[in-house]
């Protein structure tokens, strides 16, 4: 590596570790942050690469720690964090192994609980008219959980459905 080269790195990993500082990043992320910043090519996949071997930059560590963040703090379902791991460059099978660990701590089940008793000011589902079960339904697929779960948890039918139109 000539010296050029060399002082290009340095620059880079020095604003890789305050990108860093901020908050842990997938590969891909970081790669696009340090792009739009100058840095290309080789002095780019140099610097992800050690931070790599200095652990620094680990997807299935970022993937575990996003998933856990979506879930837990934000109450999102599960489509909409398979969704956000994917926009950050993880694979398939890194998400999933996300996905599972971050179930272990809150379910999809119980988030959805918890989101209807916040939004029903702790009625639940039974004190609910189909206007503000529709409210809540919308509320919930924004947050990413299937429809199946919500209608399952919300106690709506079809018929309840279809009363309100």
């Amino acid at each position: 590596m000539d010296t050029d080269e060399g002082q290009l790195v340095r620059k880079a990993m020095e604003r890789a570790f305050r990108l860093l500082s901020v908050r842990s990043r997938s590969r891909q992320e970081l790669r696009a942050r340090l792009a739009e910043k100058g840095f290309g090519g080789a002095v780019l996949e140099k610097t992800l690469d050690r931070l790599a071997e200095l652990g620094y930059l680990d997807d299935e560590f970022f993937a575990a720690q996003w998933a856990r963040h979506l879930a837990v703090h934000k109450l999102y379902g599960d489509n909409r964090i398979r969704a956000s791991l994917a926009e950050k460059g993880i694979d398939k099978e890194a998400s999933a192994r996300a996905l599972y660990e971050a179930a272990k701590e809150l379910s999809e089940r119980e988030r959805i609980r918890l989101l209807i008793g916040k939004k029903s000011r702790d009625r639940g589902a039974v004190g609910l008219d189909i206007r503000e079960k529709r409210r809540i339904a919308q509320s919930l697929l924004a947050r990413g959980f299937t429809v199946g779960l919500i209608y399952e948890l919300l106690g709506r039918t079809e018929e309840e459905d279809h009363e309100g139109e």
